[in-house]
């Protein structure tokens, strides 16, 4: 295990020797670990993740808790408003459609899956995340206001839809009769709770660290220990109340990021610890949950990745934004990027750590050859297809609105500063 531990080090210490190279190359860091997890344990062995359950869901739990937070707290209202028209198309009417969508087709195409199991699957591969083509997000040939959109909607619509993966996976478990097992309606109770708590929790939070650091009680150069601190108190109080606490915890950082503005300072701290558990997420999921997917795996569950991908995302989309005065090519773009990523990654680990194992062999393998399609297609195509949408549209087709460029999850400080530094060079 020492030797394994050790391996997965010396990988993230090479990745961060060659990050951006790679990056240049259409190879970010979900490809590089999925498949780097995936040959070290399947094909050569050298690399045993045996960690016990606990291990995994916890370092599931605590990615998913700051994942949530920062992509929260860093999209206030202030940041949303120029575009706040597209965003509620796509978060209100798109992700909403896109969820029963998929659920209706997994009900119909999965064998074994039906009622909350379908409700899972929907869910679970509704969220996005913009990471995946993270050399379209900082490509200036890409409009910057479609970049912003794809953005924000990554960043918000894996919050908007865990309490349905949650819920879910209560109806999914109270129908199996597991042990301990929550029904749906406690779990609604929770989610309440979870609401309220972190609405309290992140004004006020929001509202004291504001105040301390301009009245010099606060030291800023500790702020971002304490946002950590902050992110994963409003998760562990919040089960501690009888709330859910990822729902907790988006709401905290929604409510934290709109009073205390949320400076990129304050999050950073955060952001990259988000992202080294996310990589971790990554390896994980290549070394421990890819091989049970594919041992697993069913021509209907391709089937249905691949709809998920195209149809399942690219439909919703496209009648969302039905007269919201985007063209064609934009429209079809904004579809194409929707990466399943990370929150699909991390709903599959906890589905296997809640579900029994006929539950799992049901759910997971979709789930999981889904992002893996993904992590492939989205991460190969995105510097291709920017570049051609962006010689497609031209200078000014998508006007660009008033508002500063974003940071995108898991390179807050790396792309965008390369963007903003050559306006004129693509990644």
């Amino acid at each position: 295990m020492d030797g394994s531990f050790s391996l997965v080090l010396l990988l993230l210490f090479v990745w961060c020797l060659c990050s951006r190279r790679m990056e240049r190359h259409a190879i970010t860091a979900p490809v590089a670990f999925v498949l780097t997890g995936l040959l070290l344990a399947e094909g050569t062995g050298a690399l045993d993740l045996a960690v016990p359950h606990e291990t995994v869901k916890a370092i599931a739990e605590v990615t998913l808790v700051w994942v949530l937070f920062t992509d929260a707290a860093r999209l206030s209202f202030r940041a949303v408003r120029p575009e706040l028209g597209l965003f509620v198309r796509l978060l209100g009417i798109g992700l909403p459609l896109c969820v029963a969508l998929g659920a209706l087709l997994a009900a119909v195409l999965l064998p074994g899956v039906a009622g909350w199991g379908a409700l899972f699957v929907g869910a679970a591969l509704a969220p996005t995340d913009a990471a995946l083509g993270a050399t379209m997000m900082v490509n200036p040939d890409v409009p910057a206001r479609v970049r912003r959109v794809i953005n924000v909607e990554s960043g918000l619509n894996d919050g908007i839809v865990t309490p349905l993966v949650v819920l879910a996976l209560a109806g999914v478990s109270t129908a199996e009769g597991a042990a301990g097992a929550e029904a749906p309606g406690h779990a609604v109770v929770q989610l309440l709770i979870g609401t309220a708590y972190g609405v309290a929790l992140g004004l006020a939070a929001g509202w004291l660290l504001r105040t301390t650091l301009r009245s010099g009680w606060a030291a800023e150069d500790f702020a971002g220990a304490g946002v950590l601190a902050l992110a994963l108190l409003c998760y562990t109080s919040a089960l501690a109340f009888g709330g859910n606490g990822f729902v907790a915890a988006f709401v905290t950082g929604l409510a934290f990021g709109t009073v205390h503005g949320a400076p990129p300072r304050v999050l950073l701290y955060v952001e990259q610890s988000g992202a080294l558990f996310s990589v971790l997420v990554w390896l994980v999921f290549g070394s421990l949950l890819l091989p049970d997917v594919l041992a697993h795996l069913s021509w209907q569950a391709v089937v249905y990745a691949v709809l998920s991908l195209t149809v399942v995302r690219m439909l919703p989309v496209a009648l969302c934004l039905v007269g919201s005065g985007l063209d064609a090519r934009t429209v079809l773009f904004v579809g194409w990027f929707g990466p399943r990523g990370l929150a699909s990654v991390i709903f599959g680990l906890l589905a296997v750590e809640e579900l029994d194992p006929s539950g799992r062999r049901a759910l997971v393998p979709v789930v999981g050859c889904t992002v893996l399609l993904s992590v492939l297609a989205h991460g190969l195509t995105a510097t291709p297809l920017a570049r051609r949408y962006g010689r497609a549209v031209g200078a000014g087709a998508v006007p660009a609105g008033p508002a500063e460029e974003l940071p995108v999850r898991g390179m807050a400080a790396g792309g965008l500063q390369r963007l903003r530094r050559h306006p004129g060079k693509a990644p």
